[in-house]
């Protein structure tokens, strides 16, 4: 759970207040802000049972021998099927283009051979080092890389392209089958997301919010089973907070996660009215 978005906007945070009748027509869906959740000490303490839907596709798969299965070590297939990416996030790749206010902008899967380079040049800029702490020799985000890329499909690495140019890193994920559902009333289908804008000269200009805004909504329309978009930044990124404040995401708690305290943030479906 890496934290997102280093210095894509300025702004201040601002501590959002909801009032009693929204939150419960949320129900489980915001924590009231300033409740602590979880700590480390309680990492272990819950098992996360994954969905029924997850439980469905890994018998399907025993029945079946379609798919790519990884194999072990010694050239055995391993225990259990990996679940192919495609299954969790509907392909969001072949989504196509997302239309924004700054222009045409899409989420293209990580190839490493490609766009190793570039995302370790990001990664070694000190104002993203201080949040991701990948910087270094370029094996250090390619470590980062192929655990998600050679893992279950629960968080997938993207570029982020706008009119056609590279310009930040994503990350989303299955927040509901992360250790994050640890630490919230996590619902299955939440997504999760990390952002990193990439060039200095794109970021505190507003593009962290504007593209964050587009994927939460364009996530709402392709997936109808996914009620809420989360993020977990590090408190002290100041400017990653204020993007997804711009963005429409509320801040719901103060979380105690392994590597840092975060700020919840959650952007809500059925909450249109307070965006």
């Amino acid at each position: 759970m890496p934290p997102t978005d280093a210095n894509a906007n300025a702004g201040t945070v601002r501590r959002v207040d909801i009032g009693s009748d929204a939150r419960a027509r949320m129900g489980e869906s915001c924590i009231v802000p300033g409740v602590r959740v979880g700590s480390q000490r309680s990492q272990d303490t819950r098992d996360l049972c994954p969905p029924e839907e997850l439980l469905a596709h890994f018998r399907e798969a025993g029945r079946s021998d379609t798919g790519t299965a990884r194999l072990g070590a010694e050239g055995t297939p391993p225990p259990a099927r990996v679940l192919p990416t495609a299954d969790l996030f509907d392909r969001i790749a072949d989504w196509g283009p997302i239309a924004t206010p700054v222009g045409a902008f899409q989420l293209v899967p990580v190839h490493i051979e490609r766009d190793l380079p570039l995302i370790s040049r990001w990664m070694n800029d000190p104002a993203v080092a201080e949040f991701w702490a990948l910087a270094g020799p370029q094996a250090v985000t390619e470590e980062h890389l192929r655990t998600q890329l050679a893992g279950d499909g629960c968080s997938v690495p993207y570029l982020g392209v706008l009119e056609g140019t590279p310009m930040s890193y994503w990350e989303l994920y299955r927040a509901d089958l992360d250790p994050l559902a640890r630490h919230y009333p996590a619902r299955p289908h939440d997504i999760g997301v990390h952002l990193l804008i990439g060039g200095v000269a794109d970021r505190g200009r507003g593009l962290g919010s504007a593209l964050l805004r587009a994927v939460a909504d364009f996530v709402f329309a392709r997936r109808s089973v996914c009620a809420r978009v989360v993020a977990e930044p590090d408190l002290r990124n100041i400017p990653s907070i204020a993007a997804f404040l711009g963005a429409g995401f509320l801040f719901s708690a103060e979380v105690d996660l392994p590597a840092k305290r975060a700020a919840l943030m959650v952007r809500d479906r059925s909450l249109p009215h307070l965006l």
